[in-house]
């Protein structure tokens, strides 16, 4: 069994971040021995799976939704097939997004209008808006 402190240190992570991941859901309540949070082996393998997620950029309520009701026996791959399309579908969006406001940039730094009237009109003509 590991208290705490230890599994923070394992882990890389801060204790006020395990009692949060705690508290939100991602991982199981801790059993109890004279007070204090103990752990055994497997909060690791948890802890690793929500590493995995956050790092792939999966919100704490998309990481609930992976999480729920797993157990170390339960095939994770629909799970995260169905959550990776939309993380992927959602990527894509802001990926084009940015790059649309990179151009818009890129037109707006070669800006040599006399006027805020005549720069927004030459941008209300562009493809960029």
């Amino acid at each position: 069994m590991h208290g705490i402190g230890d599994v923070a240190r394992r882990a890389g992570l801060a204790t006020s971040a395990i009692r949060y991941y705690e508290r939100e859901g991602l991982i199981p309540r801790a059993a109890r021995s004279g007070g204090r949070r103990v752990y055994d082996e497997t909060i690791f393998e948890r802890l690793a799976v929500i590493d995995l997620a956050k790092r792939s950029g999966f919100s704490v309520a998309e990481i609930k939704r992976l999480v729920r009701g797993i157990d170390r026996d339960t095939a994770p791959g629909p799970r995260w097939r169905s959550l990776a399309n939309a993380k992927l579908e959602e990527l894509e969006a802001r990926i084009a997004e940015a790059q649309r406001m990179r151009d818009l940039l890129r037109v707006v730094m070669r800006c040599e209008c006399p006027s805020f009237s005549d720069c927004a009109g030459l941008l209300a003509d562009s493809d960029l808006t």
